[in-house]
């Protein structure tokens, strides 16, 4: 089974902000954080097609506290894509689209989940980061 996440956000920002946010390293770590603990998680990201990158957290017994990507697309500032792998690989695509009056659109689309349990916990996780994302686009 192959399933794809996709969900939508508005902000009130403006694009590059908001691009900023998902590119940026330290802003990364500030909103991208261990579901568990909070703790930000630490990253060397870099929107360059290519760059391999980790984000690291608190080891747990069932986890080694590690994400491994590869950057895939960076369409500055509409489109960003990199793969996400902590046990099993998926994509994710983030899609901005600015819709005027200070608004901006984020679509977040994931796929290669395996079931339905997987693709509840990345609906989870990425509501929850998406909902603190705001709190970097000063």
């Amino acid at each position: 089974m192959n399933l794809t996440l996709s969900l939508d956000f508005q902000y009130t920002t403006t694009i590059e902000k908001l691009w900023s946010a998902l590119t940026d390293s330290s802003k990364l770590a500030k909103w991208v954080a261990n579901i568990q603990t909070g703790q930000p998680m630490e990253n060397n990201f870099k929107p360059v097609v290519g760059h391999h990158f980790q984000f690291r957290t608190q080891p747990t017994e069932y986890w080694n506290g590690i994400i491994e990507g590869e950057v895939l697309i960076v369409e500055e500032p509409h489109r960003l894509s990199y793969t996400w792998a902590s046990g099993e690989k998926h994509t994710i695509t983030w899609t901005l689209q600015d819709l005027g009056d200070g608004k901006v659109n984020l679509h977040l689309e994931q796929t290669g989940i395996s079931n339905a349990q997987a693709l509840n916990g990345a609906k989870y996780g990425w509501s929850k980061w998406c909902g603190d994302l705001e709190k970097v686009f000063a």
